[in-house]
């Protein structure tokens, strides 16, 4: 997948597409690989990289959303456990089954819990990946030695998935140019054009690299922006009511000591209302996740102090060590694109997670709501919608049983830190073997080797210190100061590659130590 290869594709495209994606992230990337796997001509713009916003943010989990169980959204729930269940199945290298524990300090806690997860497990039906049940005080301890046992009475043992949220965004890329997609990152949608009788017909959109301008033809535009959906749809009516409402979610990331086994620790209601996870990752542990209103979308959010304090205090009511901010090695945030609801007053707590396909007169197709775990199921109803609105031949969803891009199901994804690339972990392994200079060690904690920042400036059109670090690998999710600390080397690297000189190295790091500041306390 090279940036050279898709630019030349663009170039050589006379007809019109058969349907332009604006936005890279998890639904954008999601509606690409569903329409060129229909085999539609197919062209995705996102104007920074894939995933820089919302998608590579989350709290890396693949859920039904025991929460939304409890709000008694049921049709959201069945939706999102049918596609966990097709996600691990689809992409086993980048989805794993995850052991939650609900630690109970109060005598009724276990029967509820044990019954609302039970109904959890057999609303998984065939896709089911696990049987909760109850545990005992000894049983809760011996999973989670750290859990504070002041008061503890047991717990309850339910499964969910995890997994690595800008790898999947990414590997998501190479499936649909796999079936002829053309995907480029860096490219941004500037303007909407339309015929005489108002109807979209294509956009405007610059190289945000070269600075050329393009006019590009399409016989459907979809607008994928997230919690940017906005700003697309004001192209198109600019009166336009807004439909987002962002919701920002921070996470914390802590060393291994705070949960050294692999049971992750899932608190169903914290002292406001919120559910808080403390799960394992990349042997880091992550703390999370807040859900504070917020007025307007940002590229890159920053965490409130307050948010900070409220996931501290939280995550010390369960483990014997309070966590501080000494201890925190990133902070990360991410915006929700909600949809806004009728009237005032909806804490975004209470805002439905489900997705919306819209269209407008001019035939601007906008797809908003919906979270990771669905993205799939989004695609399929965004690209039926496209079909009819651009006069595309009837051809049916194939992605329910699409493997994904390196599709490997014997990798470990708990102690391979090159799991994650599927079977092009073996061709990683072949250029260290050809190049032994390749497999130069740039960091142990994150980890990170030579040869990976080459394949991702090869094959996975990393542009930038700051995609190499916080997306290819996850560095600066992981650990802002190391990350910090071998950026130098991964900007010679990467300046190597792409016949850069010094000067945008300088550039490079001056950029990244900006952004990788807002990742440390």
């Amino acid at each position: 997948m090279k940036r050279e290869k898709m630019l030349k594709r663009l170039k050589k495209q006379k007809e019109p597409w058969d349907i332009v994606v604006i936005g890279g992230g998890a639904t954008g990337l999601g509606v690409a690989v569903d329409a060129a796997s229909r085999g539609y001509k197919t062209l995705l713009l996102e104007q920074h990289d894939f995933a820089k916003g919302t998608s590579s943010r989350s709290t890396k989990l693949v859920h039904g959303g025991v929460r939304y169980l409890q709000q008694g959204d049921i049709s959201l729930v069945l939706e999102a456990l049918k596609e966990r269940g097709l996600m691990i199945q689809n992409a086993p290298h980048l989805v794993k089954n995850q052991a939650f524990i609900i630690p109970n300090y109060e005598w009724w806690d276990g029967p509820f819990y044990q019954v609302g997860l039970k109904v959890y497990d057999l609303m998984s039906g065939k896709l089911g990946i696990g049987s909760s049940k109850r545990l005992s005080k000894e049983e809760t301890v011996e999973h989670i030695p750290t859990i504070d046992q002041n008061g503890l009475k047991g717990g309850v043992v339910y499964y969910d998935g995890q997994f690595d949220d800008a790898r999947m965004a990414l590997t998501l890329a190479k499936t649909a140019h796999q079936y002829n997609g053309v995907m480029l990152n860096y490219f941004e949608v500037t303007g909407l054009e339309k015929n005489a009788e108002g109807i979209i017909e294509g956009l405007k959109a610059r190289d945000r690299e070269s600075g050329k301008n393009y006019s590009i033809k399409a016989k459907a535009v979809i607008n994928a922006t997230g919690v940017f959906a906005d700003s697309v749809k004001k192209m198109d009516e600019p009166e336009v009511k807004t439909m987002i409402q962002p919701s920002q979610g921070i996470h914390l990331v802590v060393g291994k000591e705070f949960l050294p086994d692999k049971y992750a620790i899932m608190v169903p209601q914290t002292k406001d209302g919120r559910v808080m996870f403390a799960v394992p990752w990349h042997d880091k542990v992550v703390l999370g996740t807040t859900d504070t209103m917020k007025e307007k979308p940002e590229l890159e959010p920053e965490a409130q102090e307050q948010e900070i304090d409220f996931i501290l205090e939280t995550a010390g009511q369960y483990l014997t060590k309070q966590p501080t901010k000494s201890d925190i090695l990133s902070v990360f945030s991410g915006l929700r694109p909600l949809a806004k609801p009728e009237g005032d007053g909806k804490s975004t707590k209470e805002i439905s997670r489900h997705h919306k396909v819209m269209i407008s007169q001019s035939g601007l197709i906008t797809i908003i709501g919906g979270k990771w775990t669905t993205y799939r199921k989004m695609a399929e109803d965004t690209v039926d919608n496209a079909m009819l609105i651009g006069a595309l031949p009837e051809r049916k969803c194939i992605t329910k049983n699409l493997p994904v891009s390196g599709y490997d199901k014997n990798l470990d994804l708990t102690t391979d830190p090159l799991a994650v690339y599927g079977t092009e972990k073996y061709q990683l392994l072949e250029l260290e073997e050809e190049d032994p200079g390749l497999a130069e060690v740039i960091s142990e904690t994150i980890p990170l080797r030579k040869s990976q920042v080459i394949w991702a400036v090869k094959h996975e059109m990393a542009r930038t210190v700051e995609d190499m670090l916080a997306r290819r690998v996850r560095g600066l999710f992981l650990d802002a100061t190391e990350s910090l600390r071998v950026s130098g080397r991964v900007a010679e690297i990467m300046a190597e590659e792409l016949g850069e000189g010094s000067e945008w190295i300088d550039e490079q790091l001056e950029s990244f130590n900006e952004v990788a500041g807002k990742y440390i306390i």
